[in-house]
């Protein structure tokens, strides 16, 4: 069963980088998206960025600039480079798979697999 396992969140300071992980354990499809969505407490998900198994990303349009997607080239680690951090970016962050090529609100909202996230703070 494919297990999803989110790693690198922590306290940075305003303008700092983060690099989250995803590393992705017992996949048996070769078709994929995957992404990252966050949810800060009280508030609904916020769908950051996708990359699927062809490797074409998309963003949504706060994250393009400061947020990088990428995966390695085996795609079983998943990465989200995040700079120039600010307070509002503080938030749970969540990685999701799905095994066919689907758009980020579907991939956010009905995820197949999702991890158990990984906490960022942004302290001002």
């Amino acid at each position: 069963q494919l297990r999803l396992v989110e790693s690198g969140g922590g306290t940075v300071q305003s303008g700092g980088s983060l690099r989250l992980r995803c590393e992705v354990t017992g996949r048996q499809h070769r078709t994929y998206s995957m992404g990252w969505f966050r949810q800060r407490p009280g508030e609904g998900r916020e769908g950051i960025a996708l990359i699927d198994s062809n490797s074409d990303t998309y963003y949504k349009d706060f994250a393009k600039g400061r947020f990088t997607i990428s995966q390695d080239t085996t795609g079983q680690t998943l990465y989200l480079q995040m700079n120039s951090l600010k307070p509002e970016d503080t938030a749970m962050y969540y990685c999701a798979e799905d095994s066919v090529l689907t758009d980020l609100r579907r991939l956010v909202y009905a995820p197949r697999y999702l991890g158990q996230g990984t906490q960022v703070t942004v302290s001002s």
